[in-house]
């Protein structure tokens, strides 16, 4: 499947399907949340938020995936993300895109 952020494929005319979505809500256990708090005080990367992001982000791109392949598409174009924040320590990351049939220009 291929999976672009343009709104084409370059070499290819596209049939638009529909727009297919992922999304994963996460948090950290209370441990993590209190030692990305403390960490927060003297600056830096805080690791724990950006690992569980990757994870949110991979799962949230897996489900689009899937629900694009089960629409019969070949590829998903003008992919995007958006993160919210929904509780206190939790997180959607959302992914989005339009699920299309590809196919070589001659």
């Amino acid at each position: 499947m291929i999976v672009t952020t343009t709104e084409g494929i370059p070499g290819h005319e596209i049939e638009i399907l529909d727009v297919v979505v992922g999304s994963t809500v996460r948090s950290k256990h209370l441990g993590k949340d209190i030692t990305a708090s403390l960490k927060s005080l003297v600056g830096g990367e805080l690791q724990e938020y950006t690992e569980m992001l990757s994870e949110a982000r991979t799962e949230a791109m897996n489900r689009m995936i899937n629900e694009a392949a089960r629409l019969g598409a070949d590829a998903v174009v003008n992919v995007r993300f958006a993160t919210s924040q929904t509780g206190p320590q939790a997180a959607e990351l959302m992914a989005y895109g339009t699920a299309v049939k590809a196919k070589r220009s001659r």
